[in-house]
């Protein structure tokens, strides 16, 4: 019992190290030591309180104690001979490594649309993920700002990936540092995406701060976490999402973004 306990407890403070480096140096950045200086970059005009703020980091510290145990589940617990891991390095290519790194991300991604678009129908949002949208202006610090249902769902990716892919453990610590790193930049407030992304063919795939402050301030649409596919494939990207991003990218550059400009009146489903 002691070594289960053990073992709990490093996991996490790993997970709630990581979270308030990756979460709180941004944050520091953007909101304190910059926020006039780069004020053309900040999303919404309003700021979040000091309320929001701790609001959102209690919600986090439990959401990183949520992630501990089904880490411990994968990793130490029976479970594990059921999951795709592997120790020896020597078990698959090295080039591995970096594949199953990106496919762990898509399969996440794929997850993460459908769980998330099942979290707004109009009879499960207020059980669970209306806490998380409690932050209509987010902050690096809403980046795991969950219920506590809604935490076991997040990390339940987790156990979907060791599942249905092999995957060597140090993979799985680079999965959660890049993806947690998106995230942060998903929720920042702040766009940071350079002038040439507009005009280039990974704007048609991947996301950006604009993409998901959107449907924190909006509640509906734009429900993928690092790419675009899926919104576009379900007709479930926000209409005004390219507008604002283009808004926001000639504020902060001085003139209009290259770049062929997109249809934005697409369908949008009502999952609500």
């Amino acid at each position: 019992m002691e070594k289960i306990l053990h073992s709990l407890f490093t996991l996490f403070s790993i997970t709630a190290i990581r979270y308030f480096v990756l979460a709180g140096i941004p944050f520091l950045v953007f909101y304190k030591l910059i926020a006039k200086w780069y004020a053309k970059g900040k999303i919404q005009t309003r700021t979040a309180s000091t309320a929001d703020f701790k609001r959102e980091i209690l919600h986090s510290v439990q959401t990183s104690a949520v992630f501990a145990v089904i880490a411990q589940l994968i990793l130490f617990t029976p479970l594990r001979k059921y999951t795709q891991l592997y120790d020896s390095f020597t078990d698959f290519p090295l080039w591995y490594l970096p594949v199953s790194l990106v496919l762990s991300l898509v399969i996440h991604d794929t997850y993460f649309y459908w769980m998330h678009r099942l979290l707004h129908h109009k009879r499960l949002f207020k059980y669970a993920h209306v806490k998380h949208h409690q932050s209509t202006n987010p902050s690096p610090w809403a980046s795991y700002s969950f219920h506590f249902i809604e935490a076991w769902t997040e990390g339940a990716a987790l156990l979907v990936i060791v599942l249905v892919m092999p995957i060597h453990p140090v993979v799985i610590v680079w999965f959660t540092i890049v993806g947690f790193v998106i995230n942060v930049y998903g929720h920042l407030g702040y766009e940071v995406a350079p002038k040439w992304l507009r005009g280039s063919f990974l704007f048609q795939i991947v996301n950006t701060s604009v993409h998901h402050n959107i449907h924190h301030s909006k509640f509906k649409g734009n429900y993928g976490l690092y790419f675009r596919v899926w919104d576009r494939m379900m007709g479930t990207e926000h209409p005004d999402y390219v507008k604002e991003y283009d808004r926001l990218q000639a504020s902060r550059f001085g003139k209009k973004q290259p770049g062929k400009q997109e249809n934005v009146e697409q369908p949008m489903l009502n999952f609500e």
